[in-house]
């Protein structure tokens, strides 16, 4: 009776990576300009500053526009 093993009846799907619309890049890889000068600000300044939340925002929006679901 009872076996400790088990083996999976069907091999995981594997998930498909999300693209962007335009670019075709996967998140990471979408919007380099808007991603450096959000990294970079917050590096220096904190993410609170006010003008990192100007990048922050931009980068959102540029995302947004890739097709991306970012809050």
């Amino acid at each position: 009776m009872g076996q400790g093993a088990s083996t999976p009846s069907a091999e995981p799907e594997k998930r498909k990576k999300k693209v962007g619309i335009k670019t075709g890049k996967p998140i990471c890889c979408c919007c380099p300009e808007t991603k450096k000068a959000r990294d970079e600000c917050v590096v220096f300044k904190g993410e609170d500053d006010p003008e990192c939340q100007k990048f922050i925002e931009a980068h959102k929006a540029c995302l947004r526009d890739e097709g991306f679901d970012v809050k």
